[in-house]
């Protein structure tokens, strides 16, 4: 992924909209570092990050407040299904 994406997650019988935003690095060229880390906000509030190994197999959740563990393994594992849909369709997002 190298754009933003919503995702929605349900908390407390709640919906909260996340939006899950790649760090990516411009490098030479034009070309773009996909680094592994995607920053969690919902509105203006900062969340925290995920952040992937090399190959977007093991993940850490850097934040603290409202989300848990629970609530990170579930983003992750949509940014992990995300990242391999597009990368079996030869895209990035």
């Amino acid at each position: 992924m190298t754009e933003p994406i919503n995702y929605t997650i349900y908390k407390d019988n709640e919906e909260h909209t996340i939006i899950i935003t790649p760090v990516n690095q411009n490098i030479a060229g034009g070309d773009v570092y996909i680094t592994g880390v995607f920053r969690l906000t919902e509105g203006e509030v900062g969340m925290g990050d995920i952040v992937f190994d090399d190959n977007m197999k093991q993940w850490e959740y850097t934040g603290m407040g409202d989300l848990t563990h629970k609530d990170a393994a579930e983003i992750a594992e949509f940014i992990q299904v995300k990242n391999a849909s597009l990368a079996n369709n030869g895209k990035t997002a």
